[in-house]
């Protein structure tokens, strides 16, 4: 690493963490990057020992203290990151907040991405939108030139049936104006007689006109309600409490083939019961100690006389064939909640079944190609990382 990055890098997280450099010990340019950094997070009045503890963050300081100064193998390191950003939003925590880790990687690969042409850089796409998160958390003006990042327009499309008849509208405006124009030319060639029948003719289009346009207003004037009523119709996905579980023991439900009682700790006081119908496809073995993903805000209600107090997410195949447990990260926290970026609104406390938000919210539940498990596309995320699952582009319930 050069001089100067590690230099910005310092200043950086000096003032971020309200640090005094002059209180480093030792020769700076002599130390490596990993133990001044270590040094300035111990020292901050900000408690950073959960950070230091991270073996997930002391590998991204290595990788930004061993970042190579070669154009080539400075490339190859910078695409590695970018496989890395395929399945995580941040490189540590949970994106909330800016991170001093992403802070630190962001500045060591900020000189060779500032370097690159445009249609270089656009090779790392999953790295820009990760830079560009990190310039809209952090000012650094005055420390690294901002890389500039086009994000894409969005364009609506425009449903058939808007625009065949915006091309009607288009086709009768030409057509009265024709008959308007003929009109108005046998007024002036004919007689008094065929001047006032061309009066008429130009009195009907003018009546057509304006009960074709009352008409097509009428229906916007329909249309607007259910536009109103699609919009009322999106749950926003915040509204679901999904926490991180760890199953305790799991076994066979009493009195049902197709179901299974688990006892699941979301790190409250007791244990969670829940009821899934996951026999066909699990054996109480096969979730015994497993992560997984529990909607803890629906309502308890018993399944066969048996008391469930959750929801486990699972994903599934197109045909259903196969169905399993969604996998949080073994970095997650146990009871920690999965966030997704730009839904960050307040869960409710109990789901209300009588107005169907979880069904309206689950058939934007999938996983993507890489069986990433998503919202709209948005991961599942933890502080650890995306929960996945081995069933890539399959439905989530």
């Amino acid at each position: 690493m050069a001089d100067h990055t590690k230099q910005t890098i310092l200043t950086a997280l000096s003032k971020r963490l309200s640090f005094d450099p002059k209180n480093l010990s030792g020769d700076i340019e002599k130390s490596d990057l990993k133990s001044l950094c270590t040094n300035i997070l111990k020292s901050s009045s900000n408690n950073n020992s959960s950070i230091l503890s991270n073996d997930e963050a002391m590998k991204w300081i290595a990788f930004a203290d061993s970042f190579p100064l070669d154009s080539e193998a400075s490339a190859g390191a910078i695409n590695s990151l970018n496989d890395e950003l395929v399945q995580r939003s941040v490189l540590v925590g949970n994106g909330f907040k800016l991170s001093e880790i992403d802070l630190i990687v962001y500045l060591a690969i900020h000189p060779c991405m500032i370097a690159m042409s445009k249609s270089a850089r656009e090779k790392f796409l999953n790295v820009l939108r990760w830079m560009d998160y990190v310039q809209s958390k952090e000012d650094l003006k005055d420390i690294a030139e901002r890389i500039p990042v086009e994000k894409a327009r969005f364009i609506p499309q425009v449903s058939k049936s808007v625009a065949v008849e915006a091309n009607l509208n288009v086709k009768g405006t030409v057509k009265d104006a024709k008959a308007d124009t003929n009109a108005k030319d046998d007024s002036a060639k004919g007689s008094k007689a065929s001047g006032t029948e061309a009066a008429k003719s130009i009195q009907n289009n003018t009546a057509v006109k304006k009960a074709k346009n009352n008409k097509e207003a009428a229906g916007v004037e329909q249309k607007k309600p259910e536009t109103e009523a699609a919009a009322k119709d999106d749950v926003p996905v915040s509204l679901l409490n999904i926490q991180v579980g760890l199953i305790r023991k799991a076994w066979k439900h009493p009195s049902a083939d197709s179901l299974l009682v688990e006892e699941i700790d979301v790190g409250e006081s007791k244990v969670r019961q829940v009821v899934s119908g996951l026999a066909k496809y699990c054996s109480p073995d096969d979730l015994a100690n497993r992560r997984v993903a529990l909607i803890t805000n629906v309502k308890p209600g018993k399944l066969r006389d048996v008391v469930s107090e959750g929801l486990v997410l699972c994903a599934s195949s197109e045909d259903h064939s196969v169905v399993e447990p969604l996998l949080p990260p073994e970095a997650a926290q146990v009871g920690e909640r999965v966030c997704f970026s730009g839904h960050e609104g307040k869960p409710e406390d109990v789901l209300n079944p009588k107005k169907k938000q979880l069904e309206k919210i689950t058939p934007h539940l999938f996983t993507d190609e890489n069986g990433v498990a998503t919202y709209k596309g948005i991961p599942f995320m933890t502080s650890g990382g995306p929960c996945t699952s081995s069933i890539r582009k399959g439905s989530i319930k």
